[in-house]
């Protein structure tokens, strides 16, 4: 598939995630930010692999919290707040929301409701996930066309 080709399929897979809430305006500082640098792709895929590594570590983190007889919720509230910046950093939306969701749980001190926002980040996390990964693979097969 020609390169343009596939910079079109990555265009589109871009705007749909915009289109469905998955990401906010922090996405596209993201790639301005990238595209000041010599290798903007890179760039991009290296904050976007960062994220993802933080945030399964993050969420890991809270499940082990949350699996203790007795909870430590100013350490998850600390946790989702971490993961809550992660996330911004990135423009993942979505994942965003769920720390909002997820801190608006945390109140009350309910293990129920903390385990339920927790369900709720990790599935939006593995669709952000899933998309910014089919991303890097379109990005990682339009450079082997070399230079625009």
């Amino acid at each position: 598939m020609a390169a343009a080709a596939l910079r079109a399929r990555l265009d589109n897979r871009v705007t749909s995630m915009f289109a469905t809430g998955m990401l906010d305006d922090n996405f596209q500082q993201l790639q301005s930010m990238g595209k000041n640098e010599t290798t903007a792709s890179g760039y991009v895929a290296e904050m976007i692999n960062l994220f993802i590594k933080e945030t399964k570590r993050i969420l890991n983190d809270i499940a082990g919290l949350l699996n203790q007889p007795v909870v430590d919720y100013d350490m998850v509230d600390v946790l989702v707040r971490q993961l809550k910046g992660s996330s911004c950093s990135v423009g993942a939306k979505k994942v965003n929301l769920s720390c909002m969701q997820f801190r608006r749980f945390n109140e009350p001190r309910s293990k129920e409701r903390c385990l339920m926002a927790l369900a709720l980040a990790w599935s939006e996390f593995c669709d952000v996930r899933s998309k910014f990964e089919a991303m890097m693979q379109l990005e990682e097969q339009i450079a082997t066309y070399g230079p625009k």
